[in-house]
């Protein structure tokens, strides 16, 4: 019986492992391709076929990308929304957050009500425009930032993790002295650093990849973030129109496109590495309690 059940392990390791590494090629592949496309020669990507490795390399691609005197500006234009959207978004969401987890709150499950409704119903495109523009936020960075202050779910389960705080350490903090603000700031967030690193995270990469909010808010190309930008890029090589020091032969719309994708995801692959030990600890503390 020892020697099957052995046996048996050893079959499921088999071909548990082989599933694992199965998945693993069809997540990576995809990015494989498109790094790899992206140092490609235009003639090399012209005749075909699917490109793990390059065999003619160029960077012919990134040359059109950075061909543009604004990229640098849309670059920390995204930046800035980035990280002062972040900013706001954390602070906003415990703000709202820690009052939420107080069971002895007036009102309190109403407005988790209000708050779960806005999970499953929104104004719309056009209202929520019109209350943009009458808060005369309409070409400014701030339209960017200020309508998404608070993401619902991410304030559901950071009011989950905070209910999961000891009491009795808030009780000591107001003995000595602390406020409700200061409990939060001094007590609360300090022991919250997984989850809030998390939403950080979450709300970064939301900010980084602002498109739509951009086109139909800001009308001014110079406060473009870097995401309208390369669309613009993109579709300036697909009709070859570009740079005067660009022929045909030097542009390839499929190269340009995958320089893109590479440029427009690094940032955030450089700053997960950095988070990503706090990520599952922090959405799963935050959503063992309800």
């Amino acid at each position: 019986m020892h020697y099957d059940k052995t046996l048996g392990n050893r079959i499921f390791n088999i071909v548990n492992y082989s599933l694992l590494l199965i998945i693993a090629l069809v997540c990576v592949l995809p990015f494989v391709y498109v790094l790899a496309v992206s140092f490609t020669s235009p003639t090399e990507v012209a005749k075909g076929g699917i490109i793990l490795f390059p065999k003619e390399w160029s960077l012919s691609a990134y040359k059109y990308i950075f061909s543009t005197d604004t990229l640098l500006r849309s670059l920390g234009v995204s930046i800035y929304i980035t990280v002062v959207g972040t900013i706001i978004n954390l602070i906003f969401t415990a703000l709202m957050a820690y009052p939420l987890a107080k069971s002895k709150l007036r009102g309190r499950q109403t407005i988790l009500l209000a708050v779960l409704f806005t999970m499953l119903f929104s104004g719309g495109m056009i209202p929520t425009y019109f209350v943009v523009k009458g808060l005369h936020l309409t070409n400014t960075l701030w339209s960017l930032m200020i309508p998404s202050a608070i993401s619902a779910f991410n304030l559901i389960v950071l009011k989950n993790f905070f209910q999961q705080i000891p009491d009795g350490l808030e009780d000591s903090a107001k003995i000595d002295g602390c406020n409700d603000l200061g409990v939060l700031f001094r007590v609360v967030l300090p022991l919250s650093m997984p989850a809030m690193a998390t939403f950080a995270l979450f709300y970064s990469v939301t900010h980084w990849n602002q498109f739509f909010n951009a086109i139909l808010y800001i009308n001014d190309n110079a406060k473009w973030p870097i995401q309208v930008l390369l669309r613009e890029i993109i579709m300036l090589a697909q009709s070859r129109i570009g740079d005067s020091g660009f022929d045909e032969a030097e542009i390839q719309p499929l190269t340009i496109r995958m320089a893109v994708i590479v440029f427009a995801t690094l940032p955030i692959l450089l700053v997960y590495p950095f988070l990503q030990k706090h990520f599952t600890k922090g959405v799963l503390l935050g959503s063992v309690k309800g």
